[in-house]
Formats: C-alpha cells, structure tokens, sequence
C-alpha cells in the first residue's frame, strides 16, 4: 500500500502561485511514476504533470511553462505560477507503483483561482 496527502490548496487570484505538496508513506520503494491530476467540476480528471524517479518530466499543454513538478524522497511538489480561473479544481497526486502501474491516490486539495 501507498499513502498519499496532498497539502497546499487554496484561494488565489489570478497571475498567483501557489505549492502543492503530497506526502508518501507505506510501500514506496516500487513506485517509479509519480503524477498530478486534476479534476474541475463537472469535467474528467485529467493529467497535469509527471515526474519518473530518474528525473524525467513531461506536462499536459496546458500548464507547459507555468507549472514546475518536482520531487524529493517522499515528498511530491508542484509549483503553480500565473495561475488562471481554468486551474480551479482538486488535485490529486497519484503513484503508480510496479510492472502492473498500480494506482494509488490521494483525497485531493483544492485550488480555486479568482479572477
């Protein structure tokens, strides 16, 4: 098993930042891929950002540019600058663990940008 806790959420005006940290414990030695996730109301959730254990990044196209993953031992982060009202949602950090990609996620933290 893989716990995950999100923290860093909040209310933001446009053109702000904010950090979101997620905090792993349990078994975490397998666990190779590390993501953020999102879901808006009323829409899927959908990817943000990933980080492999080897450093490697990639983004969705949406948040290329402005948002910055990065991890360290336990800890996930993600660095949220000139945030906009369409980044309003929960995120969620989520670990894929082993061969199987085995899902494991957090509860989520909300972020909600004002214009």
């Amino acid at each position: 098993q893989v716990h995950l806790l999100e923290s860093g959420g909040g209310l933001v005006q446009a053109g702000g930042s904010l950090r979101l940290s997620c905090v792993a414990s349990g078994s975490i030695f397998a666990v190779n891929n590390w993501y953020w996730y999102r879901q808006a109301p009323g829409k899927e959730r959908e990817f943000v950002a990933h980080i492999h254990t080897g450093g490697s990044t990639d983004y969705a196209d949406s948040v290329k540019g402005r948002f910055t993953i990065s991890r360290a031992e336990n800890r996930l982060f993600l660095q949220m600058n000139s945030l906009t009202p369409e980044d309003t949602a929960v995120y969620y950090c989520n670990a894929k663990k082993g061969a199987l990609r085995i899902d494991f996620w957090g509860q989520g933290t909300q972020v909600t940008v004002s214009s």
